[in-house]
């Protein structure tokens, strides 16, 4: 959580080069940093994908700081504390789940999304043996 009151997310001004990447005799060093098209490959993002990539987080980031001002330091300390607590959930591990109760903390209740409609992706196995998965979880054995 940072202490400015952005609304869009800042850009970003570290561009990747191959000045930050070579070693003592001014070669690329491939072991540490991987091929060359790896290293400068930040360099291609555009200003709009940064944006997009960071906007949750500036908006959580605001949401907490105008709860400090108004409410004081409690306020986004006790938020943070219960999205922890929610999202911790370790009951049937290998059932598909929804954090219904994470969506409502986050502010994201009103919204649809894709994950909504088809669950979120893979549906899991067609046989659950959801006593083997809970020993598997707690490690049990």
């Amino acid at each position: 959580m940072s202490n400015t009151l952005r609304i869009a997310p800042a850009n970003e001004t570290k561009k990747a080069t191959l000045k930050d990447t070579v070693n003592e005799h001014g070669l690329h060093d491939t072991l540490r940093y991987g091929p060359r098209t790896l290293a400068s490959q930040h360099n291609n993002r555009s200003a709009i994908q940064n944006r997009l990539e960071n906007w949750e987080q500036t908006q959580d980031d605001l949401k907490l700081n105008l709860y400090r001002n108004v409410y004081g330091l409690h306020a986004p300390v006790r938020l943070m504390m219960e999205r922890k607590l929610v999202s911790q959930n370790p009951h049937f591990p290998a059932l598909p789940q929804s954090n219904v109760h994470l969506d409502v903390l986050m502010g994201r209740d009103t919204t649809l999304d894709v994950s909504d409609f088809f669950g979120g992706g893979d549906p899991g196995p067609a046989f659950v043996d959801i006593h083997r998965d809970m020993e598997k979880a707690r490690n049990i054995r």
